[in-house]
């Protein structure tokens, strides 16, 4: 795996390191060791797939709360999906910044979140899977989340959002605090 810096610290794109022959490829998406050689959590408590029928699913942005909070390791299967996470340390240099990165089946990267930001996506593609390696066991009472839309943040979505949960369209106005 190829590890790339973000503009936001302790975010990173991982490229796959393909292996191809005549089958195919193989990749390796994790390893631990390789994970903890560039100091970044290495323990995952679980792992979750998303599949979303429509092209414009919207799923985000979530955060769980102290003492919960949650790394992930972001990769899509099939399909395609625009990659959003936004810093949410108010310590941070780059407090309420966000990054998006094109994740797709074929282009092989995946995005490492850290604890402390808010993740979510839309699909570029119908069909499309995620799949979530996840540091810390889901915590209902935890669960956090920004508005997708929310101008404290203004992140520009490349597609309308046709598809959204209730409850991920209705986050409340952000406020410092």
């Amino acid at each position: 795996m190829k590890f790339h810096n973000t503009e936001l610290e302790g975010a990173y794109v991982i490229q796959l390191d393909k292996y191809h022959d005549r089958r195919g490829f193989f990749a390796r998406t994790y390893c631990q060791k390789e994970f903890q050689e560039q100091s970044l959590v290495s323990n995952i408590a679980q792992a979750n797939t998303s599949f979303n029928k429509k092209a414009g699913t919207l799923r985000g942005m979530h955060f769980q709360a102290e003492p919960h909070q949650e790394t992930k390791l972001v990769r899509c299967t099939s399909g395609a999906i625009y990659d959003v996470i936004v810093d949410m340390r108010h310590w941070s240099a780059t407090y309420k910044r966000w990054i998006a990165v094109e994740l797709t089946a074929e282009n092989g990267r995946m995005l490492y979140v850290p604890d402390h930001f808010a993740h979510g996506f839309i699909t570029l593609k119908d069909r499309t899977e995620v799949h979530y390696l996840v540091s810390e066991f889901y915590a209902p009472g935890a669960e956090r989340g920004i508005r997708w839309d929310d101008p404290a943040f203004a992140i520009e979505w490349p597609r309308p959002v046709e598809v959204i949960s209730e409850k991920d369209a209705a986050w409340p106005d952000f406020a410092d605090g």
